[in-house]
């Protein structure tokens, strides 16, 4: 336990406690080791740009909290909004917390600003390489390295998209702000590699329509020029499968459901990794770790800052079983499930085996643990799933050394029924028998018919099966589903007990401070600030 502390405090105590923080973040400003019109006359040069972006996944930023640790930090932050996983006590959690207590979201934070300043930050390093190559010139590895680039941008704004669109909720049920403009339906500004600084300095939020066509645009390019990239140089780079991937995830948040069900089948098809098996899955060693079985992955080595910090990294957070980790036996917190999502799973299905099982129950003696000690100090829902890399979990430069997954052909499977279901409900749910029983659970039943509730049942497995993985809040927002963390019994700590009667009015993202101030087309058409807008729940108001 001695190490843990020592990391933390050695970073002073203002990360430990939560002070009502204001005021703007610096804007992050990614630099190269090139610039575009070298990168379009050097091969070399052109394959340092395309690099630059799978090693800005895992880009730290010192913000003086420790939840910056790039791509998978946005995918912590996430979890924290889609209501399935938070934290049962509140010693460390107050660096991913804020997000999940619905606290301090507003534009003048740095919890906005630092989602904010990443992606965008992301978009310049991606917009790079993508003005970097001309296509009427280009030879083959530049195309290649050109169409990697656009399903890169194409990643980013999908997730900002989602994020910041504004939807009606049981808080704001219409559009209007604070300033009395409508903003439903916004997303965000469009940036480009050839968007000028006068342009961006009045740069409007994109509606949905307009954002949808222009992430179509650059899928329909990107699905050209990727078949010319040769390598995926371990899964950080993203293949034809990946392209299709995001067409599915594109076409389901606007609702296509002929198209989704296509281009999930396309990626299914065209990935180069099988299912992820029960065996594999399961692994102390290699389970939920290894780049080799995602479709598109983020890598860490023990050379990245975010694995030299020991406790600012991916596994740190999203690990249960390591002693350098902000989560685990050595500080008493553990990252863990929702009580009512985990007892829904059927106990003849694996998925299960990723969380620890409350006393009692006869999966207890089946979850595979990294020592039977540490299975005795792990708290009823702490997660298992997210193993250390080599399944080291003391040597920080090799646990923490891990890979995470963007996108895994198991959703897509889950994308494919879904999106038959709205269409046939019959044809959805066997397309989901088909899977679970193939892959998940070999007694899989339900007994849902109707439309409503097959479509609940597939978005349910999904969940499990991506649970922890940063999707779970854009089904949330998409389908309207409330957030219930609130119940007798729940493990999650006090302020997380948080529910709604809609999709959360906290799946709104803000815009942060910096950027209004500094984009005139922003001012009065931000989102409306959530924060505290839901009453903890506690047994006392349970009965009122």
């Amino acid at each position: 336990m001695k190490s843990i502390y020592n990391k933390i405090f050695g970073f002073g105590l203002a990360v430990i406690f939560v002070p009502a923080l204001t005021g703007c973040i610096e804007e992050i400003e990614p630099t190269t080791i090139v610039t575009a019109e070298q990168a379009a006359e050097s091969p070399t040069a052109s394959e340092a740009l395309q690099m630059a972006m799978p090693a800005y996944l895992n880009r730290y930023t010192d913000t003086g909290w420790h939840y910056s640790y790039g791509y998978a930090a946005q995918m912590m932050i996430r979890n924290m909004l889609g209501g399935d996983e938070g934290f049962n006590v509140s010693t460390y959690s107050g660096h991913f917390a804020r997000w999940g207590i619905n606290q301090y979201q507003g534009a003048d934070y740095v919890f906005a600003g630092y989602v904010w300043s990443y992606y965008y930050g992301f978009l310049l390093a991606v917009n790079n390489m993508v003005g970097a190559v001309d296509p009427e010139n280009a030879n083959e590895a530049q195309l290649g390295a050109l169409g990697t680039g656009l399903a890169y941008r194409a990643l980013i704004y999908l997730d900002l998209a989602r994020l910041y669109e504004f939807l009606p909720n049981d808080v704001f049920t219409d559009g209007l702000n604070a300033d009395g403009n409508n903003v439903l339906g916004l997303t965000v500004p469009i940036v480009t590699d050839k968007t000028e600084v006068s342009v961006a300095r009045n740069n409007p939020r994109a509606t949905h329509e307009e954002m949808y066509e222009f992430i179509l645009s650059d899928l329909e390019n990107a699905e050209k020029y990727i078949v010319n990239q040769k390598t995926t140089s371990g899964q950080v780079l993203p293949d034809l499968s990946c392209v299709y991937g995001l067409k599915a995830r594109l076409y389901m948040w606007n609702e296509d459901y002929a198209n989704a069900q296509k281009y999930a089948r396309l990626a299914i098809d065209n990935a180069k990794v099988p299912v992820i098996s029960q065996e594999r899955a399961l692994s102390k060693v290699n389970g939920m770790n290894t780049a080799s079985d995602f479709m598109w992955a983020g890598q860490m080595t023990s050379e990245d800052n975010v694995v030299q910090t020991g406790i600012i990294n991916w596994i740190s957070w999203a690990s249960n079983q390591t002693t350098f980790g902000y989560t685990g036996p050595a500080t008493e917190m553990y990252l863990i499930c929702d009580a009512n999502f985990y007892n829904r799973i059927s106990n003849t299905d694996w998925r299960k085996l990723w969380f620890q099982a409350p006393e009692g129950s006869p999966l207890r003696s089946q979850i595979q643990y990294m020592t039977a000690d540490d299975a005795e100090l792990l708290v009823p829902y702490a997660s298992l799933k997210f193993r250390p890399a080599q399944g080291n979990i003391s040597d920080y430069s090799v646990g923490a050394a891990a890979s995470y997954p963007v996108m895994r052909v198991e959703e897509m499977y889950f994308i494919e029924a879904e999106a038959a279901a709205q269409q046939n409900p019959s044809a959805g749910l066997e397309l989901l028998k088909n899977f679970m029983t193939a892959y998940r659970d070999p007694n899989y039943a339900t007994r849902a018919t109707d439309k409503d509730a097959v479509i609940d049942e597939i978005v349910f497995q999904k969940e499990v099966e991506l649970w922890g993985e940063g999707q779970r809040v854009f089904d949330v927002k998409r389908l309207n589903i409330p957030v219930t963390r609130g119940y007798k019994d729940t493990p999650f700590y006090s302020q997380f007990r948080l529910n709604t009667t809609t999709r959360p009015a906290w799946t709104n993202l803000v815009i942060s401070r910096n950027e209004v101030m500094n984009n005139s087309a922003l001012k009065g058409f931000n989102n409306p600030d959530p924060s505290d807008k839901y009453t903890i729940w506690t047994e006392e108001t349970a009965e009122d």
